[in-house]
């Protein structure tokens, strides 16, 4: 069965359909967003969720649970171009890097997580937990490397034009669904954690195959003291992160607005424990 990850969006105003057209691909589209954010409450509600039964939970649940709350909101930013036209898509599909251990030849693998806008903190929670934990009992090995090992292994004239051919079928929508299920550069949003390397975050690239419109990057936590309007002085516990995003898929004033209610949520995290009171559709 040919792809079927979205609909085709066709009441949006003339020049967001030209705009593919203009900007081509991805890497020419992309422009990059810096923010800071104040985690002393997500630190406090890890504190206490872990202590109640829920081990492991981490800033990165956190961050992808609340990507997946503001798209319940802002469904735009959950669109990608195919074909140099704009779909929204159907349904959220998180893509993530992890490693089988902590070492610096440790073989890392790609894994994807669906998710509903109406999902919370702990389903979230309950299904990176599983897919990390199938992952580890594969060893070296999941589908999508499975696949890479398969096209690396052709020569490479062979690999060249396999990668061409996929690129055609992609640009039509023509990619079987159980290929774009596997792909990681096919889905919602890309996320990594360089907080657990002791490192700031980077500006990602977006890539120039497949269809991800959104990467984020999450840096290490830090303190920092700050005066406040009483002119004492106030611990803060911080944490920054980079959004590198696709231009074409929304205006500038729709991702500031998306960006903002993040940063709002994530400032609030417990909100994330109880559904949304309504879960906004695109545009059609």
């Amino acid at each position: 069965m040919f792809c079927k990850e979205g609909r085709r969006i066709k009441g949006g105003i003339p020049m967001d359909a030209i705009s593919p057209f203009i900007m081509a691909n991805r890497l020419g589209a992309a422009n990059s967003f810096y923010a800071t954010v104040d985690i002393s409450k997500c630190e406090q509600l890890i504190r206490e969720k872990r202590k109640e039964g829920m081990p492991g939970l981490g800033m990165m649940h956190l961050f992808m649970a609340t990507y997946v709350r503001v798209v319940s909101q802002r469904p735009g930013i959950n669109r990608y171009i195919r074909g140099q036209r704009v779909y929204a898509r159907n349904d959220i599909q998180i893509c993530m890097t992890i490693k089988k251990e902590l070492k610096l030849n440790a073989p890392e693998s790609v894994i994807k997580i669906s998710a509903s806008p109406y999902d919370t903190l702990p389903v979230i929670y309950e299904a990176l937990s599983r897919e990390i934990e199938v992952n580890k009992q594969e060893g070296d090995q999941n589908s999508m490397d499975n696949f890479a090992r398969l096209l690396v292994n052709l020569p490479r004239v062979f690999l060249k034009s396999t990668v061409g051919i996929l690129r055609f079928l992609d640009y039509f929508g023509m990619l079987p669904r159980s290929l774009t299920n596997l792909s990681p550069f096919h889905g919602s949003m890309f996320i990594s954690n360089l907080g657990s390397l002791g490192i700031p975050p980077v500006v990602h690239h977006l890539y120039s195959f497949g269809n991800l419109p959104l990467f984020i990057t999450m840096g290490a936590k830090r303190t920092e003291y700050a005066l406040n309007s009483k002119g004492e002085v106030e611990k803060h516990r911080l944490i920054d992160f980079t959004f590198t995003c696709d231009d074409r898929i929304c205006d500038g004033h729709y991702y500031a607005s998306a960006f903002k209610l993040f940063k709002r949520i994530l400032e609030n995290p417990e909100q994330l424990f109880d559904p949304p009171k309504s879960v906004i559709g695109d545009i059609r």
